[in-house]
């Protein structure tokens, strides 16, 4: 009886998947390990990592680990204001087990909710982190 339980759940989840497939343009061909918001890198790692930053900060970065890069590709940071895009950086990543890279906006004083969005090969939003100026 267990065997047969055991063999009609397997046979439910083989169904499933072959009715609902994944297919690899779903995919954005990389995984992110980290997204940072920070003042600055050194030796290519993000320092005065925050989610909040005083109005006099000059500059932030925007940090991105990302992992198991399956082909070369580019990946796009999507800087939104208030509810508003102003300004997008498209850098390469190239295949292999972890490749590290990161956008910088001069901030101009410009107070208030930000987001950075991180946007695949085919703009699709892969993940996307929130800092506040204040």
């Amino acid at each position: 009886m267990k065997k047969l339980f055991l063999l009609s759940w397997v046979t439910a989840i083989i169904a499933v998947g072959i009715a609902f497939p994944v297919s690899a343009q779903d995919q954005p061909g990389f995984t992110i390990e980290r997204l940072l918001m920070a003042t600055g890198i050194e030796n290519r790692e993000p320092v005065g990592v925050a989610a909040t930053f005083p109005a006099d900060t000059p500059k932030v970065y925007c940090f991105l680990e990302a992992g198991n890069v399956t082909t070369d590709t580019t990946v796009t940071f999507v800087w939104i204001h208030d509810g508003t895009e102003i300004l997008k950086t498209s850098l390469p990543l190239k295949a292999g087990f972890r490749w590290r890279t990161r956008a910088d906006k001069n901030l101009y004083g410009l107070t208030g909710d930000w987001k950075v969005e991180i946007r695949d090969a085919a703009g699709n939003t892969v993940k996307d982190i929130e800092f506040q100026v204040r």
